[in-house]
């Protein structure tokens, strides 16, 4: 694109320059006409290459939340729950929030949003990170122990969830959805299709409690990981299953035999970190997601995300083995 509006950019100071040294081998009406066509496209190629950047732009920061727009001081005056470290507990089956990437040496790497904004509080905290991995319903009880400082898996704070821990700000807008197999686009129009149908949603998740709202006669089957939904779904094992928007449109874009047949209607549209109740980490980690949100960085963590998570045949959803170490089936 820039190469193109180089050569329309010399084409109209060519012409320019003919009409100024007055060549009689042009007449000047033509030189003009050319001049002002050459402007006019140029002048198109830079309005496209605006718009080009102004969607990329909006893509990357479609879900994110919004801070106040300044940057605020963060507060230093908390405890954890190791001296000089924090401590995350995450459950890595869930992209793009966290999930593991597989380089190029072939180790894997936890990546995912939360996993870089879980840097980026340490980092301005001034604390060494440190990622625990686990399933999904085991992080709650974890915060609840006191063994952890943050749960970060992409909660949605809840009132009953509330009553028991603290949630921080809103990091990321998202929404619920129920996904199908493609197969069966005009089998099932609605919930009551799912009668005595088995169904799944993950165990202690806000996906369970729609399950159990939505679909109370349907065979609800509760699984530990995200991962393992999508492929009980794809073998045809469930009929039916309910997600996280946004991961659900991940796991959509590896496993194209599925879709999304209908957004599932629920009050509290978002994701927050969950912390012990009584935290004193509350305000400095509310800090932080405001300075994230409001200076952009929040915008390209989620768009990296989605970029690493869309490297089909590079991503493990799910506990390593001992060795650390992609767990064989």
């Amino acid at each position: 694109m820039k190469k193109n509006l180089a050569i329309l950019m010399t084409t109209v100071l060519a012409a320019a320059s003919l009409a100024a040294c007055g060549s009689s081998s042009t007449p000047a009406t033509t030189t003009a006409a050319a001049t002002e066509a050459a402007t006019t496209a140029a002048a198109a190629e830079t309005t496209a290459a605006a718009e080009d950047t102004t969607a990329a732009t909006e893509a990357a920061s479609e879900g994110a939340a919004e801070g106040n727009g300044e940057i605020v001081e963060v507060p230093k005056d908390f405890t954890t729950v190791n001296a000089g470290k924090l401590t995350v507990a995450t459950s890595p089956d869930f992209a793009p929030y966290e999930f593991y990437h597989i380089n190029a040496d072939g180790t894997p790497e936890l990546s995912g949003f939360d996993v870089a904004l879980a840097k980026r509080i340490a980092e301005d905290l001034g604390l060494e990170v440190q990622f625990v991995p686990m399933d999904f319903d085991g992080i709650l009880m974890e915060l609840q122990s006191g063994n952890v400082d943050l749960g970060m898996a992409g909660f949605s704070p809840s009132p009953e969830r509330a009553d028991t821990f603290d949630f921080s700000d809103l990091y990321y807008k998202g929404g619920q959805s129920f996904v199908i197999r493609k197969a069966d686009h005009d089998k099932y129009k609605d919930y009551a299709a799912f009668d005595k149908l088995p169904v799944g949603a993950q165990n202690g998740s806000i996906q369970m409690d729609l399950a159990k709202e939505n679909t109370p006669n349907a065979n609800i089957i509760g699984l530990a990981k995200v991962t393992d939904i999508v492929s009980e779904l794809v073998s045809g094992k469930l009929e039916g299953g309910f997600i996280e928007t946004a991961v659900a449109e991940q796991y959509i874009k590896n496993y194209p035999e599925l879709e999304i047949a209908w957004d599932v209607p629920y009050d509290t549209k978002g994701s927050a970190i969950a912390l012990k109740k009584g935290s004193d980490l509350l305000p400095a980690v509310n800090a932080v997601i405001n300075n994230a949100l409001s200076d952009g960085s929040m915008d390209q963590y989620v768009a990296d995300a989605q970029e690493l998570a869309s490297d089909e045949g590079n991503v493990y959803e799910g506990q390593l083995d001992a060795d650390g170490k992609v767990a064989s089936n």
